[in-house]
């Protein structure tokens, strides 16, 4: 069984200054098309969220002052995170997608998309969060997700699917961990690059990625559900029932995360690598999912067997997934945004209404099954709805 392991291309591409913080090269032009084809006049938007609740978003800049940044050893570790409520609907403002400067550093490292869209484009994304919207009142509070990005990408790469987990009814708590995105703003018009990068790659030390992790996940869940909460809606959090999904490193990161903090109730990685090894002992009869892209589109050189090993320690309810057609990119909003300027990704040919329905489906299900009690039928086997969902047997 082989599985992706790409981590990001182009890591060079933006120029690391001194602390971590980035100056960005402008990426190529988009390419404007004749009237009526893709081109740079085209707003982006995410697709509509399937749930039936509003989608309200925070943004809350946490800093741990009891450990050091593994990668910038003079500097207190910190986050960026984007929390995502229940809301009225209706009430609030548009939240964007992202900052300028965040949008020019991902297309630099993004290559060819860059000729399709520009920064401009990126960052003006229509999203269906808005900010400052009234929580919507529950009987009971909401279980907690959190989502972890992969390496070099934005917290901002699964917001589609933060949104859609939202509108189900859940509170979703997606990461930028410092230093290791090609460009995340932090207060006082930072922005942080990728210091992560010159370090793991030389000495294969890309573990250190997921370790880390798993203590922001312990600080996160303490600064949130703690007795002297961070976040102004945190009593809408339910602190008995937490679970964390990643694409990527932050897919590794989960597991990660189960293994060191037992409040985290069930995990999902899509298509990450664990470079992290799962302890022997298991993940205490948790819950876990592996969503993987397509092993057919990868190459010889690829190969991973670290699912495979994984596999034996995941010692509850388990189940490894591949989607058909879907590349390690179809996991994040890229595909979807690509459609619609005409751009279709090498790695992953399954289109991105595809790609982006399979992800929030199969995910939301599981945590619906393992978070609220509910049944996920689509879990239990192959279904002539997902034809391109395969369910490996092991």
């Amino acid at each position: 069984m082989k599985k992706i392991i790409r981590m990001a291309a182009g890591l060079a591409a933006g120029l690391v200054l001194a602390g971590g913080q980035v100056a960005v090269a402008a990426p190529p032009a988009a390419q404007v098309g004749a009237e009526g084809t893709p081109g740079s006049a085209v707003r982006l938007e995410l697709p509509r969220p399937t749930g039936p609740f509003g989608v309200g978003r925070d943004t809350l800049h946490l800093v741990d002052p009891a450990r050091k940044d593994p990668w910038v050893p003079t500097a207190d570790r910190e986050l960026m995170v984007s929390l995502y409520y229940p809301a009225v609907a209706g009430t609030g403002t548009p939240a964007p997608y992202t900052t300028l400067d965040e949008a020019r550093a991902l297309l630099v490292d993004r290559g060819e998309l860059g000729r399709h869209v520009t920064p401009e484009q990126v960052a003006a994304t229509r999203t269906h969060a808005r900010e400052g919207a009234v929580p919507r009142r529950a009987r009971a509070p909401y279980p907690l997700i959190v989502l972890s990005p992969g390496f070099t990408l934005p917290r901002s790469s699964l917001s589609t699917l933060a949104e859609d987990l939202t509108s189900r009814g859940y509170v979703v708590a997606a990461l930028d961990h410092a230093y290791e995105s090609d460009g995340t703003t932090f207060p006082g018009g930072r922005l942080l690059g990728c210091s992560a990068c010159t370090q793991v790659f030389p000495d294969r030390s890309i573990g250190r990625v997921s370790d880390a992790r798993a203590l922001d996940v312990t600080f996160l869940l303490d600064r949130l559900t703690g007795d002297r909460p961070a976040w102004r809606h945190s009593r809408i959090i339910d602190a008995r029932k937490v679970g964390m999904a990643g694409h990527s490193i932050g897919g590794a990161s989960a597991a990660a995360a189960m293994a060191a903090d037992r409040r985290v109730d069930a995990g999902v990685n899509m298509d990450g690598t664990f470079f992290t090894p799962l302890p022997e002992t298991g993940l205490g009869g948790r819950p876990f999912l592996l969503l993987g892209g397509d092993p057919a589109l990868l190459p010889p050189d690829l190969e991973d067997d670290s699912w495979a090993k994984a596999w034996p320690r995941m010692d509850g309810w388990k189940r490894w997934l591949t989607v058909t057609g879907m590349g390690h990119p179809g996991f994040t909003d890229w595909p979807v945004l690509g459609d619609q300027v005409g751009y279709a990704h090498p790695e992953t040919p399954l289109s991105g209404t595809r790609s982006e329905r399979i992800t929030r489906a199969y995910t939301g299900d599981f945590f619906d099954r393992h978070l609220k009690g509910l049944p996920a039928p689509r879990l239990d086997g192959p279904t002539a709805a997902d034809p391109e969902v395969v369910f490996e047997r092991r």
